[in-house]
């Protein structure tokens, strides 16, 4: 099912910097901009950031609003101007060329006059079908073939690396399914409210199709009963973290005991997927349950719920009234967002969704030079240095696991800006004027391009972001790390900035994807991106300790009123920030030794060590609107922006000494509770 939590710009975030279109801020940092009637010492996040999150309030059609989503601003007016020139030279572009197909697409998703006169006659043949079921067969046939035409139902599918041979890539069946967020949100007391809102939008969305108030009603209390049983089998994020939870690689004929109303072979078959030997049925226990309810629940409650989520799933591309019952749910309930996105940024979410590499192919010509790209390369660089000396160093573990992991570190991939090769688009067809089809081939022709991957040997120079995205990201079953080109711009990164600044943001976020290779999850994948154990018990208990110290530290903070981070959640973020920004940290200092004439001097009354934790606590500026931070506390694994600015220097001495803190402040811990993990 669709997932449109609004999530912060996952860190896993990049490095910075950009050229042309997404030009660096004038000054390379602000003071004037500190509040320094607030003591960096007991309330560094309002010393940096309070001030500008007064004068920047949330816009209207925003769940959030601080730097990273300025910057995602900033990459959204660069791909409108370029789809805007492409839906204009559409007719006259070179036929089948992604420049054509990207302006027929944008063009008909722009085209709302075709689009509220079509209504939902889009997906009344699919409507019919439900209507046409009788039996658990059809029903399990009906998924089958929903997946085969790219539109998923009930559950997840798709390829990935093996976990225990990351060469391979093998099909992954998962838990999915609910419309609410998380399996929580259907048995905590804290989300009666939002289960009550729920099945009014679902009867809502089943009235706009003709079904009559009455019977709407009826099939909105049988599909949340209906996915009320599936999130009693469904495991919660903070279980999803464990790689084990997420791996259970099963023959066939092992897959068809645990469903024996649903045949995997036929469904492999009917998705032209090569799966002979097995695949992972990654939640047995889901499928379990799954199957029971193919089972026993009555037909007429299997076609409420696949009626539902087939409109649900469309409403975003169907006339107003549709799309408005979507927002007024998702957008609003769930997160609080006051007005709608303009149509333009709606319609270039469907452009991302569905030729997203494609439009990045145009958007790194017009804004990414070989030079930013040479230069993230040096930093990286830089930064890896440092992370293998703090390796090194470490003195809790043992020679033996400290191979591995320096084995590990040798075989980081960084990637930088964008893909080496770019994708072929041949064979996706886009009309003119038709915008719901339009989207139906791309996300056709996206699923069999995942699909036909199956069974094949891994190709590990493909990307899994495109190059207009503000975020980056590790992948432990290649062991890489990416970072987009739209990341890659100041608070980030700056040319004309000094080196504290330009290690305390691109710096951090470099070290932070590195640590990511060494988080709670990342930890239990090789170098060769296998899931297999590589410490020694002892070292693995200390990592623990650690951890443990850190997940009780981030339990601390409270988000809203009553309403605290998960440290367990976050503990792979919150890994990754601590480590990183220790490693920039050092980075800093090797690069000052080279200079001291600019270690020693100070900029705008700031010293270099000053300058460092000021840009990281810029980074994290925002605000959120309440309704949106309660769902992201559930289901995100990234802290609070106000957290991330002050957990890792927290436990820094080196921050204490650069802002001359004292025992008792806020942001100095006692040695004992200072958590040293990388």
């Amino acid at each position: 099912m669709k997932n449109r939590i609004v999530k912060p710009l996952a860190l896993a975030v990049g490095m910075a910097m950009c050229t042309g279109v997404l030009a660096a801020p004038t000054a390379p940092f602000n003071v004037k901009e500190l509040d320094t009637t607030r003591n960096a010492c007991n309330d560094f996040n309002g010393f940096v950031n309070a001030k500008w999150i007064a004068a920047n309030p949330i816009p209207a059609d925003r769940t959030r609003w601080g730097s990273f989503d300025a910057l995602r601003e900033a990459s959204l007016n660069v791909q409108h101007a370029i789809v805007e020139k492409a839906a204009k030279g559409a007719a006259h572009a070179t036929p089948g060329s992604i420049e054509q197909k990207i302006g027929y697409l944008y063009a008909s998703g722009m085209n709302e006059a075709a689009i509220e006169k079509a209504g939902f006659d889009p997906i009344k043949p699919t409507l019919s079908s439900i209507e046409g079921l009788k039996s658990s067969a059809d029903i399990a046939a009906y998924i089958r073939d929903s997946y085969a035409k790219g539109q998923p139902v009930a559950f997840r599918f798709y390829g990935n690396p093996d976990f225990k041979d990351s060469t391979r890539q093998i099909a992954y069946a998962a838990q999915g399914g609910l419309g609410l967020p998380t399996a929580d949100y259907y048995s905590k007391p804290d989300f009666e409210k939002i289960r009550a809102a729920y099945v009014a939008h679902v009867a809502r969305t089943l009235e706009l199709v003709g079904v009559s108030a009455a019977d709407a009603e009826k099939q909105a209390s049988a599909v949340m009963a209906f996915e009320t049983r599936l999130a009693s089998a469904s495991l919660v994020p903070t279980e999803l973290r464990q790689p084990e939870n997420r791996y259970h690689y099963v023959s066939i004929a092992d897959a068809d005991k645990v469903t024996s109303h649903f045949e995997w072979a036929s469904f492999f078959k009917a998705q032209h997927a090569d799966v002979t030997a097995g695949f992972s049925l990654s939640q047995p226990k889901f499928f379990a349950e799954f199957d029971k309810m193919l089972g026993d629940v009555p037909v007429a409650d299997w076609q409420a719920y696949l009626r539902f989520h087939a409109i649900d799933e469309a409403a975003p591309f169907l006339s107003k009234a549709f799309q408005q019952e979507d927002f007024a749910f998702n957008a609003q309930t769930l997160n609080g967002q006051k007005e709608m996105k303009s149509r333009w940024k709606r319609t270039l979410d469907s452009v991302e969704e569905g030729m997203g590499m494609a439009l990045g192919q145009l958007y790194v010509a017009q804004t990414f030079s070989p030079a930013s790209k040479a230069r993230a390369q040096e930093l990286v660089g830089n930064l890896r240095a440092a992370y293998k000396e703090r390796i090194q160093n470490l003195p809790w573990m043992s020679e033996a696991t400290k191979q591995k992991a320096l084995e590990k570190w040798a075989s980081f991939t960084p990637k930088i800006g964008y893909p080496d090769k770019w994708r072929d688009w041949s064979g996706l067809q886009i009309a003119q004027g038709n915008y719901f089809g339009n989207v139906e081939a791309a996300g056709k022709f996206n699923y069999d391009y995942m699909v036909a991957k199956i069974g094949k040997p891994v190709d590990r120079t493909e990307w899994g972001m495109t190059p207009q995205t503000v975020n980056a990201y590790y992948n432990a079953q290649k062991n890489e790390i990416v970072f987009p080109a739209a990341i890659l711009q100041s608070p980030f990164f700056d040319a004309k900035a000094d080196d504290a600044l330009n290690y305390g943001g691109i710096g951090a976020v470099i070290g932070h994807e590195m640590g990511h290779g060494y988080d709670d999850q990342g930890s239990k994948f090789d170098a060769q991106g296998n899931n297999v154990n590589w410490w020694t018990d002892e070292d693995r208990k200390a990592f623990d300790a650690r951890t443990d110290k850190l997940a009780e530290q981030f339990n601390g903070y409270e988000a809203l009123p009553g309403k605290y981070v998960n440290g367990k959640l976050t503990m792979g973020e919150n890994i990754g920030d601590l480590g990183g920004l220790n490693a920039a940290y050092d980075a800093l200092q090797m690069a000052l030794a080279k200079n001291p004439a600019e270690a020693q001097g100070k900029i705008d009354g700031y010293t270099q060590d000053q300058r460092f934790f000021l840009n990281w606590g810029r980074v994290w500026r925002g605000n959120i609107r309440p309704e949106a931070q309660l769902t992201l506390l559930n289901t995100d694994p990234h802290a609070p922006s106000q957290f991330r600015a002050i957990g890792a220097p927290s436990n820094m001495p080196a921050f204490a000494q650069a802002f001359q803190c004292k025992a008792g402040d806020k942001m100095v811990r006692d040695s004992d509770k200072q958590v040293k993990i990388w």
